[in-house]
């Protein structure tokens, strides 16, 4: 993690170049891309929303004061007093002081499942973040892994164009000689071109890729990547296949989880409040009465029996949002399961077309060989030649990307069985 945090704190200049890993490029985007941030923030926003959820617990306390201006009221004290007193009330000012506190005793479960709620919510919302942020990876993967495409074919394509070009001279010296036809010439000329179209071509998927994965990543949009050596992309191992090692499903178990304390919630509705509760008060009438040191202590009991009757469809709502996902978590563990039998039979293809590619690049190299070798003795013409060279220019593509294609399969199906290790 340290090394990301350098990597990704590096000031970024015009044409700055990177020379990033693929395991650094998947690390950036799970951590550091915007999308990925933006994530972290849900999910740190629902863990509060649970350490919220825990102040039910706490008494509640309300400290009220009271001072108000009266008129002056008719008092009539009912208390006896002596004879020959008389008594002058003239009141107009009442102070009112009280302190209360109520502590929770029993709830029927309210608290804690609406706490338990807040929980499964908070770890339900990190797991499908988690799920979220590893296609983001795997997306930057996909783009590296064109991006190294990309590059390896642009520079067979430049090797190819100095091949070219050298032919093209000498067709030149053999034209002014007499030996070949200027149509031969025109005709080397004319590849020769439409090598340096390729080479364009290529050079533009290039800066493509690179822009879009600077992008991804939250680098500077005109950061370039060094050449990717094919070294660095290994060969992944699959472990057991378990459908519960994927976060989408831990996310709809844990959504499971928030709609059965839902109901218990609900549910709690048909038992009675008890509660403790205490509190002070103090009281000034002006020329009347002053009351201090008034405590008191107790407990409390309320019920909501309309609830009786009025609750039994917020229960049966929260037992039809379990059905909902119980359909909606067999949906996607059939959507794991063909999306872990496609990238299985994708592999197995990748694997295979190497095979292949391998074999093509031997035919093509021995092809021109031996119609450059006819070529030299009149036997073919250039098209013969021009046609050979291009085959074994595309059969050293296709065997240069192969490999690259493998992995990336291979990583395609550590997604899909669970196994994308970037926690």
């Amino acid at each position: 993690m340290t090394t990301l945090l350098l990597l990704f704190g590096m000031s970024t200049h015009a044409q700055e170049k990177k020379q990033l890993s693929l395991d650094d490029v998947m690390q950036l985007a799970f951590y550091h891309s915007a999308q990925a941030q933006a994530l972290d923030s849900k999910v740190k926003t629902s863990q509060l929303e649970y350490e919220a959820s825990k102040g039910s617990q706490l008494p509640d306390a309300k400290l009220t004061g009271t001072y108000m201006l009266m008129n002056s009221p008719n008092v009539n004290i009912q208390l006896p007093i002596g004879e020959g007193d008389s008594m002058d009330l003239a009141t107009n000012q009442l102070l009112l002081g009280q302190l209360s506190i109520n502590m929770p005793l029993y709830t029927g479960g309210k608290i804690k499942n609406n706490i338990q709620a807040a929980e499964h919510t908070w770890k339900a919302t990190a797991l499908q973040s988690t799920a979220t942020k590893q296609q983001f990876a795997i997306q930057a993967m996909h783009n590296y892994i064109a991006l190294y495409k990309a590059q390896k074919t642009m520079d067979l394509i430049a090797e190819n164009i100095k091949k070219s070009a050298q032919q093209v001279n000498d067709f030149k010296a053999m034209e002014a000689n007499g030996i070949i036809a200027r149509n031969d010439l025109l005709k080397a000329e004319w590849q020769l071109s439409n090598y340096k179209v390729s080479y364009q071509e290529a050079l533009k998927n290039v800066n493509i890729l690179s822009y879009q994965l600077s992008i991804i990543l939250g680098l500077d949009e005109n950061t370039t990547f060094d050449h990717i050596h094919l070294s660095e992309l290994q060969n992944q191992n699959i472990g057991r296949i378990n459908l519960e090692d994927r976060y989408e499903v831990q996310s709809l178990q844990a959504q499971k989880q928030v709609a059965d304390d839902q109901i218990k919630v609900a549910k709690s509705a048909y038992f009675p409040t008890v509660f403790a509760t205490a509190g002070y008060a103090a009281l000034q009438l002006q020329h009347v009465v002053t009351v201090t040191n008034a405590a008191n202590v107790g407990v409390g009991l309320s019920y909501d029996i309309g609830a009786l009757y009025k609750n039994k469809k917020k229960v049966h709502v929260a037992q039809q949002h379990i059905e909902e996902l119980n359909l909606s978590l067999r949906q996607v563990e059939d959507d794991i399961k063909t999306q872990i039998h496609k990238s299985r039979e994708e592999v197995q293809l990748a694997q295979e077309k190497q095979k292949l590619y391998q074999e093509a690049l031997i035919q093509a190299k021995e092809n021109y060989r031996i119609v450059k070798d006819k070529y030299d003795n009149g036997v073919a013409d250039t098209d013969d030649l021009l046609e050979a060279d291009v085959q074994q220019l595309q059969s050293e593509i296709n065997l240069a990307i192969g490999d690259a294609s493998i992995v990336e399969k291979q990583y395609d199906l550590l997604l899909a069985t669970g196994q994308l290790n970037l926690k």
